[in-house]
């Protein structure tokens, strides 16, 4: 696709590391230039040179998302009232979709909601029932975040005049700012699902937004009856973070992936990818694995590769503490190796997409991955490996006041939970005994559920022949020749 008129300027934020894997390290940007377009990305201000640096080419330029501005905006001006609106916004879809994600949401928010904003939870409560069953009180929350539109980019848009603006997220997160502010000026607005839970957790737009781009019909169903968009503004475009397993770019040697951790080649892989940490710890999850690989118990000799979660890396002394303890495991016991995920920096912190060829080698390599529902439930099965879901209950969770903590095993309802138990994509372990039988029942035919997980990867990413990339930035390029109008 060419574009023959003057050359179209499009600003992409990319305010989260996997946004930057969607947009640079896919096909999507790499579309537009070679259509012609002009594209503007919006990230961490304190990484457009790096970013310039490793992804620079001609038509293509980097400012700053000045996320210290809007986080300060954010936060000082109606601070009280932008945040019951974010939380209004997250949990307010219709009842038509499963709502286990969001309302997990809002028992934490129960359980850790200051004094001061407890005292209006009651009323928060009742606008969330109005908001789950009347189409009119969704239009109006919509309506209400318009007054929140600070021109935190009034010299951006006045220097570059774009024709586009893309954003990672429809408003969920500080981009709404800007797509505010981009509708406002009447410039055509879009919006791409990074994430495979965003839809079901993350619920209404936080701005005017006239398009999105979702991964698959599942998502676009949650879209129009959660979030009511309408149906010919949601395109399937699949997700192009993921053409990178399809054509395995990424993928180490397994010979070199087992000397660079040190792995013994004789041994049995399992893999962890610690998950869901803001509710639940995973220790004893890790500390189960470990106990089983360190004493030869499972049908052949074994060892755990155990990587952090990026939130492990928060500055929250829980995370922290959790992923020194799992760090000592690692030195304490024999077969037992841990990996952290490399950041690139600033407020991309740990989701960089830097070690990509890490998490596909991790995934391409292991003979079971383990995880607890993780995304990376969804890419390993790209890899056709075994996955089990290890969801051992601790007494108590974290065990902290004020601190919410769910049970890891009730979480199977969850959306894309309870999509990947129906589709048998893997096994589900609540105990030790269920967890040793389901690694050795991998072990010893790791073809199992072979078909089931096909057709989970062709139901949940739609494409799986590395063209997502592409196809999304020829989606985006058509925008260009559409009318604006968004919808109410």
């Amino acid at each position: 696709m060419t574009l023959e008129t003057k050359k179209p300027r499009i600003f992409i934020s990319a305010d989260h590391g996997l946004a930057v894997v969607y947009f640079l390290q896919s096909d999507v940007v790499p579309t537009l230039l070679e259509a012609g377009a002009e594209v503007i990305v919006l990230s961490d201000d304190s990484l457009t040179a790096q970013l310039a640096q490793r992804f620079g080419r001609p038509g293509l330029t980097f400012e700053g998302l000045r996320l210290a501005q809007a986080r300060a905006y954010e936060r000082q001006h109606h601070g009280e009232w932008q945040w019951w609106l974010g939380f209004l916004r997250r949990v307010g879809s219709s009842r038509r979709i499963n709502t286990g994600a969001t309302d997990s949401y809002i028992r934490q928010v129960m359980v850790e909601a200051g004094n001061r904003r407890r005292i209006f939870l009651p009323l928060a409560l009742l606008a969330v029932l109005a908001l789950r069953h009347s189409r009119a009180a969704r239009r109006a929350l919509r309506r209400a975040q318009l007054r929140f539109t600070p021109g935190l980019y009034t010299d951006l848009f006045e220097r570059y005049q774009p024709d586009l603006v893309v954003a990672a997220t429809p408003g969920w997160r500080l981009d709404r700012y800007l797509l505010r502010e981009a509708a406002a000026r009447g410039i055509r607005t879009a919006a791409v699902v990074v994430g495979w839970d965003n839809p079901s957790s993350y619920s209404l737009p936080g701005a005017p937004v006239d398009w999105i781009t979702c991964w698959s019909q599942i998502q676009k169903e949650e879209l129009v009856l959660g979030s009511d968009w309408p149906p010919e503004r949601v395109h399937i475009g699949g997700i192009p973070s993921y053409d990178g397993y399809f054509r395995r770019t990424w993928e180490m040697p397994r010979e070199d992936y087992f000397r660079l951790h040190g792995l013994d080649p004789q041994r049995k892989l399992i893999a962890y990818a610690c998950s869901f940490v803001s509710f639940s710890p995973n220790y004893q999850n890790v500390e189960a694995l470990a106990r089983l690989v360190a004493s030869d118990a499972l049908v052949a000799p074994a060892q755990l590769l155990v990587r952090l979660h990026p939130n492990h890396f928060w500055n929250v002394k829980l995370f922290q503490d959790e992923a020194e303890k799992i760090r000592r495991l690692a030195r304490e016991l024999p077969h037992v190796h841990v990996v952290e995920p490399v950041p690139l920096g600033g407020e991309l912190g740990h989701y960089s997409g830097e070690d990509m060829p890490e998490k596909a080698s991790m995934m391409a390599h292991a003979d079971v991955f383990t995880t607890v529902y993780s995304t990376m439930v969804v890419e390993t099965a790209i890899h056709d490996r075994p996955i089990v879901s290890v969801c051992l209950d601790v007494p108590g969770g974290w065990n902290v006041p004020r601190k919410y903590s769910l049970p890891l095993s009730k979480i199977g309802n969850w959306p894309t939970h309870l999509r990947f138990r129906r589709a048998g994509a893997g096994k589900v372990a609540l105990n030790e005994r269920e967890l040793a039988a389901a690694l050795n029942d991998y072990l010893q035919n790791p073809h199992a559920d072979h078909e089931n997980r096909q057709r989970f990867i062709r139901d949940e990413v739609t494409y799986t022949d590395g063209s997502a990339g592409r196809r999304t930035g020829e989606f985006l390029l058509s925008l260009l020749q559409r009318p604006k109008g968004g919808w109410e």
